[in-house]
Order: structure tokens, then C-alpha cells, then sequence
């Protein structure tokens, strides 16, 4: 039997796992495989399972125990999920499928085919089945959608004993039951009780005398990054969900947060690359899909940097004069382009977190502005002397330096202006900015590179 190896990171761990399970299952050591995923956490077995050949994995799967392969599936990829499915048997998938806490099964549920989401969904129990049509009922990506029906509610006239004794009964199929829910006969929601409070109350104290009336909550239509910004704010491990009664219908805890947070800052960082990922996963998308969705934006950037040859070519006679003025545009734009990036990549971060500074919008500009007229002078100066080092040409390097300073403090302008201008217009700004930034620093850059070194040159 292999030797659980002692005092492994969590990384050294699923390092250690990957190169023993794999060997296991090609020499179908089966006993030696399942015994080698007994002490591993489910979220590590996960880890493992999604490296293995696609052939192996439901081997692997069909190894662990029920309980163990239900979480463990909550776990897995999407795509992985939806490959194990195939491979099962029906008994095999409802087991699981209907073991699933509803807010995960619903995720499921979106990646899958229609066609096998309807034949999951009618195979469910009429409780489960109840639970999903719930939170498939709501938009995508609101906390409706994200929330679990599973929570403790308590009401203001049980003593604390009988508190207790609820929980005792429906703890196991509850999310969590760190936070008790207060409601009233109509299910709607008047006060909150931690478990903390509740355990070190006396028995026979009633809630409505230890509970919190002043909950923090959001409706089924409150968009995922609010309800992640909130539960951020407040520090909180779960968030109530009401809908327009007030009525308490879900929670949405940390744990399903902590993904918002992951897909939503992914989703950022495509879109500021000029990727539209419409949630999906980059690495796992077909190719050509991936051209489609890369080849906009270089087009646009494409026909509207003709303007920049449109530039140079209105200021030949300056670069048929003095030819070493060429060598400094790649230079200067790319410069520009940079410093651009960097203020829209704080504004559009900034905006995204909803970060109070910058509701005062002519001050941020201002602020950004002073900071490119420092760096441009900064890097004006560096410039200025290699310039010199390398042409020897004092006009041409005064030229090329003091281009660089004004690219700089335009570039900074725009960068930190345009996301404000685009979010006005409701327009995505992490989308727009990128190319709308370099595009202008690219066509104004040249223009007043050119024309500083006519002025300089006398040309």
C-alpha cells in the first residue's frame, strides 16, 4: 500500500497525488487507488481527477464513496462534469446529481444541454426538484440565481432550547447553520441570530430577546458583484436573499462568492486584453471561437491606426530632413501606451470595486494628469541623454524628450479620463479603453512628436 507521505503542503500534496493515482489506475490497482483518496480532501481529490486522461477520470470517480463523490463533484470543472455524466449510469448520475446542494446543481445545470438538463431535472426528488426550479426561475447571475434555499430559520417566540432543538434536526441539510434566520409566519425575514449568541444564551431566554433586527439582506434581482461587494464590506460568511414582500427565500454564502469574485475579475482582465470571454473558459474554448472574439478589437485598431499613417505621411518632409527622428516613434507611442494602461488600469479597477475616491472625477483626472507630467518628465530627461548617446544630435534629442514628457501627460488624460466618459455613456469602460487609449496616444503622439521637432529643428 502506498505511504502517505508526512507534513506536504497542500501543493507538495496534489503534486504527490497526481504522480501515485494515475500509475495506480493504468495497473488497475483499484483497492490501492481508493485507499490512496481516503485521507485527500475532496477539493484536492477534484484537483487530481481533473488531471487525469478523460478515459480515467469516471474510473477514478466510481472509486470514491457516495457522500464523498457528491462533494467532490461540486468540485469539478464544468466540462468534466458534464464528460462524467456521459459515462454514467442513469442511478449512477441521480445519486449524485440529487445529493448536490441546489445553488451547485443549478451551475450544473447551466453548462449542460438542454436536452439532459430535462432529463436530470424530472429524475430528481420532488424536493430537490422544487429547490432547482427555484433558483432556475431567476435571472443569470443575480443573487437569486447564486443563493441556496438551504438556511435555519427560528422564530421570536421559541425559547433558546427550542432553538437548539431545530437545529439539531435540520443541521445536515442546511448550508450553514452559523447564522440563524428569524422569521414570521409569512416567511418574512425580521432579524438575524448568531449561533455564538444563541449558545451562550440560558435555555429558556426567547429569541426575540438575544436576535439582531437589523439585518443586512439583498433582493432576488440584486446583481452577483453587489452581492459580493456587500458580503465583502460587512465581513459576513453568509448574505439573506428576500424577495419583494421581504420574504426570506435563500442565502448566499462565502463560498459561492469567493467564485463570483474569481469569474468576475477573469472576466476584467479578458475584457481589458480587448477579450470579450462571455464566462466561458478561455483555455477550453475551440479555437475558433477564440480567433472570433480576439480579431474585433485588432480590427478596429487596425483601420484606426491608419490615421497614424495618415500622420506621418502629412510630415514627410520633417522625416526625409532629419531621418534619425524615425528611430524615436516606436519609442514614444509604446511610451504613451504604457503610461495610458497604467491610469485606466486604476480608474477601471478602481470603478469596478466601487472605490469612493473616484466620485470626484475632475480630482482623479487632475491626480493622474500631475502623475504622467511627472513620469514624462522623469522619463523626458533618461530619454533626452540616450537620445543624445545615440544620434549625437542635441536638437533631435531635445525633441525626442520633450515629445515624450507631453505623450505622457496626454496618455495619463485619457487614460483616466475615457473609462469615466465611456461609463457615462453605458458603455463597458475596461472594454472600450484599451484600444480608444492607444489609438490616441498612437495618432497624437506622432503628431506632436513631429511638430516639436520641426519647432525644435526649424525645419
Amino acid at each position: 500500500m502506498t505511504q502517505f507521505p508526512p507534513n506536504l503542503t497542500r501543493q507538495e500534496l496534489r503534486e504527490w497525488v497526481r504522480s501515485q493515482l494515475q500509475p495506480l489506475l493504468e495497473q488497475k490497482d483499484f483497492q490501492a487507488a481508493k485507499a490512496l483518496l481516503v485521507p485527500i480532501q475532496p477539493v484536492d481529490i477534484a484537483d487530481a481527477i481533473e488531471d487525469l486522461p478523460s478515459v480515467m477520470q469516471a474510473i477514478a470517480f466510481r472509486l470514491l464513496s457516495k457522500d464523498e463523490a457528491i462533494e467532490v463533484y461540486e468540485y469539478l470543472d464544468p466540462a468534466i462534469q458534464e464528460a462524467l455524466l456521459e459515462d454514467f449510469k442513469r442511478p449512477d448520475v441521480l445519486e449524485v446529481v440529487d445529493g448536490m446542494s441546489p445553488d451547485d446543481r443549478v451551475r450544473l445545470f447551466d453548462e449542460l444541454p438542454a436536452k439532459v438538463v430535462r432529463q436530470l431535472f424530472y429524475h430528481l426528488s420532488a424536493e430537490e426538484r422544487d429547490a432547482t426550479a427555484l433558483l432556475l426561475g431567476y435571472p443569470a447571475n443575480t443573487a437569486g440565481r447564486m443563493m441556496t434555499p438551504e438556511y435555519v430559520s427560528l422564530k421570536e417566540s421559541w425559547t433558546v432550547a427550542q432553538a437548539l432543538e431545530r437545529i439539531r434536526q435540520v443541521a445536515r441539510s442546511t448550508e450553514t447553520i452559523y447564522y440563524l434566520y428569524i422569521t414570521d409566519i409569512s416567511r418574512r425575514l425580521n432579524g438575524i441570530l448568531s449561533l455564538r449568541d444563541l449558545l451562550t444564551a440560558d435555555l429558556e431566554v426567547l429569541i426575540s430577546q438575544i436576535m439582531n433586527r437589523e439585518v443586512v439582506r439583498v433582493e432576488t434581482n440584486t446583481d452577483q458583484e453587489e452581492v459580493a461587494r456587500i458580503i465583502q464590506d460587512y465581513d459576513l460568511i453568509a448574505l439573506p436573499v428576500v424577495d419583494r414582500e421581504q420574504r426570506l427565500v435563500g442565502i448566499v454564502t462565502v463560498d459561492d462568492i469567493l467564485d463570483v469574485l474569481e469569474e468576475e475579475t477573469t472576466e476584467d482582465i479578458y475584457t481589458l486584453g480587448g477579450l470579450q470571454s462571455d464566462g466561458d473558459d478561455y483555455f477550453r474554448a475551440n479555437l475558433f471561437t477564440i480567433a472570433r472574439k480576439r480579431v474585433v478589437w485588432l480590427l478596429v485598431l487596425l483601420v484606426t491606426n491608419t490615421a497614424t499613417s495618415a500622420v506621418i505621411r502629412s510630415q514627410e518632409d520633417v522625416l526625409e530632413r532629419v531621418v534619425a527622428l524615425a528611430a524615436f516613434i516606436p519609442l514614444l507611442i509604446d511610451t504613451g501606451g504604457n503610461v495610458g494602461s497604467q491610469s485606466s488600469t486604476v480608474i477601471i479597477r478602481g470603478l469596478n470595486t466601487d472605490n469612493d475616491q473616484l466620485r470626484n472625477r475632475l480630482s482623479v483626472i487632475r491626480r493622474e494628469a500631475i502623475a504622467g507630467s511627472i513620469l514624462g518628465a522623469m522619463l523626458g530627461v533618461i530619454v533626452t541623454v540616450w537620445a543624445y548617446f545615440l544620434q549625437g544630435d542635441i536638437g533631435v534629442a531635445l525633441a525626442v524628450g520633450i515629445s515624450l514628457f507631453a505623450i505622457s501627460l496626454i496618455a495619463s488624460i485619457a487614460g483616466s479620463g475615457l473609462p469615466f466618459l465611456f461609463q457615462a455613456f453605458k458603455l463597458d469602460p475596461a472594454l472600450m479603453s484599451a484600444p480608444f487609449i492607444t489609438t490616441a496616444v498612437d495618432v497624437f503622439g506622432v503628431l506632436i512628436y513631429l511638430n516639436v521637432a520641426r519647432w525644435i529643428l526649424r525645419i
